[in-house]
């Protein structure tokens, strides 16, 4: 059975200078937990694309953005658990290539 609180995980960043066009992963070795809490933090001065596979973009976060996904509050019906899976790798892009800044990924969980 889930505790009634949250945990958080360990931040994971990218440096936006290293940006050439290509998805690159923020957290390589995937979420260390399924998370019902997802922040991408894009601390940076270029647009950014969100892919959650490595290869087809799923969102896009402008410069000096942040994008919350609260997967506990949009599960349906309420009450039951929505969590992104643990191992889920976040890549992210900029089309116009290097910038100044870093993207960051939080993420919180529920332990068991």
């Amino acid at each position: 059975m889930s505790k009634s609180f949250i945990l958080p995980l360990e931040l994971d960043s990218i440096d936006s200078a290293t940006f050439t066009g290509a998805l690159q992963a923020i957290n390589p070795a995937g979420n260390a937990e399924a998370c019902v809490i997802l922040r991408i933090i894009n601390d940076s001065d270029v647009d950014i694309e969100i892919s959650f596979d490595g290869i087809t973009d799923h969102d896009f976060l402008g410069a000096g953005e942040t994008l919350q996904l609260d997967f506990q509050t949009n599960s349906l019906p309420n009450g039951n658990v929505g969590v992104l899976k643990k191992g889920t790798v976040v890549w992210v892009a900029s089309t116009t290539g290097a910038g100044t800044g870093l993207v960051y990924l939080a993420g919180y969980y529920q332990p068991e």
